[in-house]
């Protein structure tokens, strides 16, 4: 872990960021706060899914999402 001063971070903010890749990096403020800096790896969202290319074309799957509601409706 290493401690900076407020003011050396200042200073030092792009080193301080690298080194927080690999440990803990604690400020202190001249008044007595303190603060952490811990690095975190980027959140993926589920939602992030990459495209497909295809020829299917809109009309085609409209037209499949209709015939397959229409066959769900039939089996009630």
């Amino acid at each position: 872990m290493k401690v900076y001063t407020y003011s050396e971070a200042r200073q030092k903010l792009s080193k301080l960021l690298e080194v927080a890749r690999n440990e803990e990096v604690i400020i202190r403020k001249r008044s007595g706060e303190v603060y952490s800096i811990i690095y975190r790896k980027p959140t993926v969202s589920p939602f992030d899914v990459k495209g497909l290319k295809t020829k299917v074309k809109t009309e085609d799957i409209l037209d499949a999402v209709e015939e397959s509601r229409s066959k769900a409706g039939k089996q009630d």
